[in-house]
């Protein structure tokens, strides 16, 4: 039994919920430290972590309290300067990073740099500081013909990664879709045709559209498979999170 108990905040958190209360339970609960806990799919995936038995701990604004669920562990701290948190990190062993703009834009190139790009900096020397075993990172499908300062950023927080030798997961989504991020619906019969067609099945493929629950499935199924070395997820991986998950949990329970 997971300790989430509350009612989530939308149907498809419910729906998402009750899809996880299927699967077998987790043979190996993490600790898990957050960032960013609170945004669009943070605030998704902790129902779910906690469902699925893990500890975890979500680092926010001291305003920001109460804006995560019941059941998370809530610590006060500014995501763009690590030493007002890294002391709060440990006993975790798992940390994600989820702090981003909110609605990307070419228009806000300045605020990648000044925000995406800082706190990942920030979280991965602490993460490295510390000797965490698993970092997970949620960053963006590349290479792509738009969003160029958005993808600069992401990538040289990839290259962050790498260069401190974290064992880390780097999830590749392009766009998530969800309540309030609906209108890419429209063009999904046009992914369908352009998977179909050889000389850009492979671009439709790594650029497709995936939904909030597909994501917060994908990076349960990473907190839940912690890695030596690199690897990298991208959208058909993210699609088939809800199969490997179910599929791992059978193999760690046999």
């Amino acid at each position: 039994m997971g300790a989430y108990l509350e009612v989530p905040a939308s149907i498809s958190d419910i729906r998402l919920l009750l899809k996880v209360k299927q699967l077998p339970q987790c043979a190996h609960p993490r600790r898990v430290f957050i960032t960013g806990g609170t945004g669009y799919l943070g605030s998704s995936l902790i129902p779910v972590l906690l469902e699925r038995g893990h500890r975890v701990r979500g680092l926010v604004r001291p305003t920001s309290k109460g804006n995560l669920p019941s059941g998370c562990e809530v610590v006060s701290g500014d995501a763009l300067e690590a030493n007002t948190y890294k002391h709060l990190i440990r006993p975790a062993d798992t940390f994600i990073h989820l702090v981003g703009v909110s609605h990307p834009s070419p228009a806000k190139a300045a605020e990648f740099r000044a925000i995406d790009l800082v706190s990942a900096r920030e979280a991965i020397n602490a993460a490295a500081e510390l000797g965490i075993a698993h970092f997970i990172y949620l960053s963006v499908a590349h290479p792509a013909p738009v969003m160029k300062a958005y993808i600069a950023v992401r990538a040289e927080c990839e290259a962050l990664i790498r260069a401190r030798r974290l064992n880390a997961t780097i999830l590749r989504p392009w766009y998530v879709l969800g309540p309030g991020h609906n209108w890419p619906y429209a063009l999904l019969p046009v992914y369908k045709v352009m998977e179909l067609l050889p000389f850009v099945r492979q671009g439709a493929k790594r650029l497709g559209l995936v939904t909030l629950e597909q994501m917060a499935l994908a990076l349960v199924e990473a907190v839940e498979s912690p890695v030596q070395g690199l690897r990298v997820v991208g959208v058909p991986e993210i699609r088939a999170a809800q199969d490997t998950l179910a599929r791992e949990v059978t193999r760690q329970t046999a």
